[in-house]
Order: C-alpha cells, then structure tokens, then sequence
C-alpha cells in the first residue's frame, strides 16, 4: 500500500493520528521502533539540526533532501513542513511536485509572509486570505497522487485573532485542503476555542497537550514536539557533565558504550545489512 493510502486511512480512522518531531532518519526510524504509524518532519527541528532558527533560512531543495532523506528509511507516512510553499502558488505548485517525488506522505502549507517565522516566535505576518486560498488550492491541483495530504496551516491567530482565522480555515477547505491547522495554540482554552469554531472540519493540532485530550475534541491528527525539544537539556547536560568530570553517568543508566553502540546499529538496520552480505557473499 501507498504510504499516501496508509496515511488516509489512519487519518479517517476511528482514533487520532498521534506522529512525533522529527529531523533525520534516525529520529524518524527511533520513533517507527516505537511504535508510531506516522513521523513528522519538522522545520523547526530540521533547522535546528543544522544549527539555524526557524525564521525562513533553509531553502525548498534543503527541505526536499531531507524530507527524502527521511521517507527512504521509514516504512510508516511522513509527513513534511512546507513551509509557506517557498514563494507564489506557482512555486507551491512546484513544491508539492517536488515533496511528492520525495516520497512523503502529506505536506503542510502555510500563509505567512516570507521569509516565514517558527509559529510561535514573534513578529509574524500573514499574507492576504484569498491569496492564501489560491496557494492552497495550487497545492491541491498540483499533486499527482489523489492520496497525498494537503493541510492547510494558518498562523493569523497571533496577527489577527480567531475571527480571521476562522474564516481562512474556511476559504482553505473550500479551496481542496484536507485538513486545517492553527499555528501557535498555546493553552487548553486556546483549543477548545479552535475545535468549538471549527468542529465541522477536519483539523490537525501541534502541541503537547494530553492527546486523548485533544481526540476528544474531535481532532483527527496531532504532530508532538517534545522528544525533539527535550534533547537540548538533555544533550546539554550530558556535555557539561562530559567536560566538568570527564564521565556521563546517563550511560550508566542505559548501558555500556558497547550495548548502545549495538542498539543504534540495531535501530539503523544493520541487521537487514548483515543479512544481504551473507547472501550476496561469493561462496
């Protein structure tokens, strides 16, 4: 089955869509290991993962690589950021070709003025409704595949408030979207306010309040950032560690270096390697 198919089903499914950050095919094969039926790329994480903020730096084909990246190591849906369509609803036309020879799954696309700014930092603006609506309706007319996901991301709820925001969410769906996501929900309140506006249509959330909380809103996908936001304390701690004592006792707590070095290459498919050497070996 199409990982396109796979990721209709489950979003029309009986229980939510629940799919963690993440930036590189190692996070993404952690979280198929654990379990989950879907992985997110993010452009919050993938521009971390080089060492940028989220404000629009990273460009289309950056984005593309690594979201192919990703795909090709995963048998579970991805689905990408796609930031503002990186540029016009012509170069979101092109974008949507380009993610869907990538392999994803689904794309999100949203209606801030370029260059584009993480949801949650300050200083966002957002473009004119109807043009927004025409970028969402180039990236419905533009993908090849029925199957592939468009979602419509609107960010106008810190510009312009919920009025405004209802009605692009409204103009998105009938302009082909598959799904509506409001950027930047910051509080439980903040939700209920998105599912009583907009409970009539299908709607995505990125955030980490409980998600049997946010089913029961009727959500039908929610994207997770806090494995990838944890590693930054995390990692951090562990460097001061390193250089203040010259040891890191978490690797205690999980193990050798031999038994982690074993887990990673497990988790990397060097099982699946090993397996082709021994068959493909001239006897």
């Amino acid at each position: 089955m199409r990982t396109t198919t796979r990721l209709r089903e489950l979003l029309t499914g009986e229980r939510m869509l629940l799919a963690p950050f993440t930036y590189d095919g190692f996070t993404a094969r952690i979280a198929q290991e654990a379990g989950f039926d879907a992985v997110y790329m993010s452009g919050f994480a993938t521009s971390m993962s080089r060492g940028l903020p989220d404000v629009g730096l990273l460009t289309q084909t950056e984005m593309v690589q690594n979201a192919a990246s990703i795909a090709a190591v995963v048998d579970v849906p991805v689905v990408a950021d796609a930031d503002t369509g990186y540029g016009n609803a012509i170069n979101v036309h092109r974008t949507i070709r380009e993610y869907e020879r990538a392999g994803v799954a689904g794309v999100h696309v949203e209606d801030q003025v370029a260059p584009k700014k993480c949801g949650f930092f300050e200083g966002k603006q957002v473009i004119d409704m109807d043009e927004a609506a025409l970028k969402i309706r180039a990236a419905v007319e533009a993908r090849s595949d029925d199957d592939f996901v468009i979602i419509a991301r609107t960010d106008a709820l810190a510009v312009n408030g919920w009025d405004d925001v209802e009605r692009r969410c409204r103009a998105f769906v009938d302009a082909g979207a598959d799904l509506v996501f409001v950027d930047g929900i910051r509080t439980g309140d903040d939700l209920r306010e998105f599912a009583g506006r907009l409970g009539d249509l299908p709607r995505m959330y990125n955030g980490e309040l409980p998600p049997d909380e946010v089913e029961a809103l009727g959500f039908r996908f929610q994207i997770h950032r806090g494995p990838i936001f944890s590693l930054y304390p995390i990692i951090k701690e562990m460097m001061v560690e390193l250089r203040e004592s010259g040891r890191i006792s978490a690797i205690d707590r999980y193990g050798s270096g031999g038994e982690l070095r074993t887990s990673i290459a497990d988790a990397l498919g060097l099982g699946a390697i090993t397996e082709m050497e021994q068959r493909y070996a001239v006897r």
